[in-house]
């Protein structure tokens, strides 16, 4: 009995607008379209470095990871795989935070005077004259940025730099979105110094009141920049390195 063969079908092609794609396509092709779509949905991602390729952070140009530590071709920057001495600089950062919280949070942030008293409040007091003295929202608010936001942020980066440099697998995808929200939220833990400058600006008629700020606002002014250059300084990247190798020794 004489063989029968079965012609291959050709591949299909997206010609633009015809005949084809307005509705005539055969049934199989449309399964074989989905089909190939679902994969590639679900194919493995690949990294930078498994890719071979390394970015420039000052421009966004994508470079061969072999001309690393070489200036970028675009914009001439130098051109890292990571950020360099992230941990280090990180923990230089933070340890200075976490010294300076201190004496924000006990001296004095500023004198508040008028022409029968004065009175010299620090953050915590003048959350609670607040409280007392009947604005709860603006007691709610001047705690949670002054107090609870610093305390968030230094916490969260001191778990960061420990973790990344014990080069830890656990919970990546957290970590990252904790380090996505200490970005997020950095800059408005500074209500006790806008609240500061505001008030010294507007109460300038020394016969009547005067605003006069205490170290404290300075230290607690350094401790949110310091925290800042902390979250900067630290490489999110290296959240993943860890989990990567260890995926590929599996």
């Amino acid at each position: 009995m004489p063989e029968l063969t079965v012609p291959h079908p050709a591949p299909l092609r997206d010609d633009g607008p015809g005949p084809s794609s307005t509705g005539s396509a055969t049934p199989g092709a449309s399964i074989i379209t989905s089909h190939s779509t679902a994969v590639d949905d679900h194919a493995p991602v690949r990294t930078a470095a498994e890719a071979g390729v390394v970015e420039c952070t000052h421009c966004g140009a994508v470079h061969p990871a072999a001309v690393a530590e070489t200036p970028c071709g675009r914009c001439g920057a130098p051109v890292h795989a990571r950020k360099v001495a992230s941990i280090e600089r990180t923990w230089a950062f933070l340890i200075a935070a976490l010294i300076l919280y201190i004496p924000a949070n006990l001296l004095p942030i500023m004198t508040t005077g008028t022409l029968l008293s004065s009175q010299t409040n620090t953050i915590m007091s003048g959350v609670v004259y607040l409280w007392l003295d009947g604005s709860y929202f603006v007691a709610a608010v001047v705690f949670i940025a002054s107090i609870v936001v610093p305390v968030f942020k230094l916490a969260v980066l001191t778990m960061l730099v420990i973790t990344a440099q014990r080069r830890s697998t656990w919970r990546p995808y957290e970590r990252t979105r904790l380090y996505r929200m200490v970005e997020a939220v950095g800059r408005w833990s500074m209500v006790d110094i806008f609240v500061v400058a505001l008030l010294a600006s507007l109460v300038r008629l020394d016969a009547l009141a005067m605003v006069t700020p205490e170290p404290g606002a300075l230290a607690f002014g350094a401790v949110v920049v310091l925290t800042m250059f902390a979250s900067l300084s630290f490489d999110p990247r290296l959240i993943w390195d860890p989990v990567d190798t260890h995926d590929t020794t599996d």
